[in-house]
């Protein structure tokens, strides 16, 4: 079965082109140019991947990554024309797993959606084995996480990265370690995209994100996973 993308983007030029592309690398693609309409396909469609633009008629890219993040871990790709970092931060912070600032050419696309993609699949490819941590129960073979029996839905990056701290509660690994292994080389030029990520998935699993119990800060080295009693 093919891989479905959606992409979700109100110019018709580069939706084409795009659509084109992926076609012919064996992607199912479907496009959109509203934005509210876009997460009605997504919802429908379910797709494995999502291309959103950040600006849109009817609901902003943002808008959507946000209402998605509560209710799916579908891996979500930002395209946009806004190029300052703390724009990239901001959809990292909403949610997204890559971001990437128009133009661009379509072989970086297409490396990016390959490399999202292989993040995702590989976290289910880790093992069938669910480790419980403290009130957390982590499912690599499913790619779920539960906390006192509730689901919680997190990103393949912050799934990525919490099951690699969680794996080995106390090591410490350092924010190159974290994003060569959880998101691959070709990130290693945004390491503080790691701390966005951290951010994220505190709030998700905490009771209290300001004082975390398991990804825990260790100041001027990198993150660790609490070693429960």
């Amino acid at each position: 079965m093919s891989t479905t993308i959606v992409f979700v983007d109100d110019e018709p030029e580069i939706s084409a082109l795009v659509r084109d592309y992926l076609q012919r690398e064996d992607f199912r693609v479907l496009t959109e140019a509203n934005g509210l309409e876009g997460l009605r396909l997504i919802r429908a469609e379910k797709p494995d991947l999502v291309l959103l633009d950040w600006m849109l008629p009817g609901k902003s890219g943002l808008d959507i990554c946000k209402e998605l993040r509560e209710e799916s871990s579908v891996p979500i790709i930002m395209l946009t024309a806004k190029s300052e970092e703390i724009d990239r931060v901001l959809g990292l912070e909403f949610g997204a797993d890559d971001y990437i600032v128009k133009p661009f050419s379509l072989r970086e696309l297409l490396a990016r959606v390959k490399t999202v993609l292989r993040r995702a699949s590989g976290v289910r490819d880790e093992g069938s084995s669910s480790i419980s941590r403290g009130e957390l129960t982590i499912d690599p073979g499913s790619h779920r996480i539960w906390k006192k029996g509730q689901e919680i839905f997190l990103t393949p990056t912050e799934f990525k990265i919490l099951y690699l701290l969680a794996s080995r509660p106390g090591t410490v690994y350092s924010r190159l370690q974290l994003l060569r292994q959880a998101m691959g080389e070709e990130y290693m030029y945004y390491e503080r995209s790691i701390d966005t990520h951290v951010s994220n998935l505190r709030k998700k699993i905490e009771d209290n994100a300001g004082d975390p119990v398991y990804v825990q800060t260790v100041f001027g080295v990198g993150y660790r996973f609490g070693e429960m009693q």
